[in-house]
């Protein structure tokens, strides 16, 4: 194995470069390395999109180009740790726009159907609290909401 991270490898069916160049306008610290197509010798079209290889957020992706056979599901997610109600504000308006849809307690699913979760960094210590009633508070206040509200998770987890 070599001393890099893991790379996440995302199936598509036909919007690999599209996906990768929406993934790169989302996240600072992002950008597209190299696009491969496929050769004269196939299998796929000549010069269509094989893969796309990126960074978003700093973290190595390879877009795949590989057809209908396999989609995302909510099994496997990306979760994004927001410091503040702008974060959380900017991540859910810019993965849900184009048709993407918002879920339960943070989830969403974006337009190509995958899903990530956009988190209120504090809220993992908020439901991990030791007394029971914060944490109860914290992870019922999660549980009724669609979006994160960091302000209304700050007071359940208070007590207020």
């Amino acid at each position: 194995m070599t001393a890099d991270a893991f790379t996440t490898c995302l199936w598509f069916d036909g919007k690999a470069e599209e996906a990768a160049h929406f993934y790169v306008s989302v996240f600072k610290n992002s950008a597209v390395e190299r696009v491969v197509r496929w050769p004269e010798s196939g299998p796929g079209p000549a010069g269509s999109v094989l893969s796309v290889e990126f960074t978003a957020n700093g973290q190595r992706f390879v877009a795949l180009d590989a057809g209908p056979e396999f989609t995302f599901n909510e099994a496997v997610s990306f979760q994004i740790l927001c410091a503040d109600q702008q974060e959380i504000d900017h991540y859910w308006t810019k993965l849900t726009e184009g048709g993407g849809e918002g879920g339960p307690c943070g989830w969403l699913k974006d337009r190509y159907g995958l899903s990530w979760q956009v988190v209120y960094a504090p809220l993992p210590d908020m439901i991990a609290d030791p007394d029971p009633e914060r944490a109860g508070r914290a992870l019922r206040a999660m549980m009724g909401m669609g979006k994160l509200d960091a302000a209304g998770l700050e007071r359940a987890y208070a007590g207020e």
